[in-house]
């Protein structure tokens, strides 16, 4: 295979987690990060969505959303990301991550462009790292908290040639995670879910 073009080179990223498609690209030689996303619709009063409901709306949107992104950023891209599972654990798996791992991996194998599969953890953990201008953390280890609706963790995390990230938990809550108790009370108050 050969790359194209230039050292520096424009990424097409797919995440379609639990309650939000989102496609971006981000260009190398620019330093610049196009994104697309789109929250999934949970009825009034639910507590969330059950795994067929995610997937048809993930294929729905999904599309639309390439649409916007390559209006917003055309040209080829060298290489597709995709976050393919909820954690870098044996049996870690939630229908929802089938749908942006379906079309990465088409995608990929059509154009002869290498594919990069990682877990949605690793993806919150690298763009925390990204938004605060801290990538330099990556080449090391560090502790980062997890939070969101069913995770509430701090993380020992470590360089790992396999999967960018060596994820331990270092700590857990036991019962009701800060993300279930804020979306039970945002219920409570009437406001859409998450």
């Amino acid at each position: 295979m050969t790359m194209k073009r230039r050292g520096i080179m424009r990424y097409l990223g797919l995440d379609t987690s639990n309650y939000t498609t989102s496609v971006a690209i981000y260009d190398g030689e620019r330093g610049t990060l196009v994104q697309k996303k789109q929250l999934l619709p949970v009825p009034e009063k639910a507590l969330g969505l059950r795994q067929s409901d995610a997937v048809f709306f993930h294929t729905r949107e999904l599309p639309l959303l390439l649409e916007q992104l390559a209006a917003e950023s055309p040209g080829p891209v060298d290489a597709v990301g995709v976050s393919a599972r909820p954690r870098d654990m044996e049996g870690s798996y939630m229908p929802c991550f089938l749908c942006g791992e379906g079309f990465a991996r088409g995608y990929a194998a059509l154009n002869r462009l290498p594919l990069y599969s990682f877990s949605h953890q690793a993806g919150h953990i690298m763009a925390a790292l990204y938004s605060c201008g801290r990538l330099d953390l990556a080449e090391r280890e560090f502790l980062a908290f997890h939070v969101s609706g069913g995770t509430t963790e701090a993380l020992h995390v470590s360089p790992d040639k396999e999967y960018v990230f060596r994820v331990e938990q270092a700590a857990a809550s036991l019962d009701l995670k800060a993300g279930q108790a804020i979306d039970r009370v945002g219920v409570l108050l009437s406001l859409p879910f998450p």
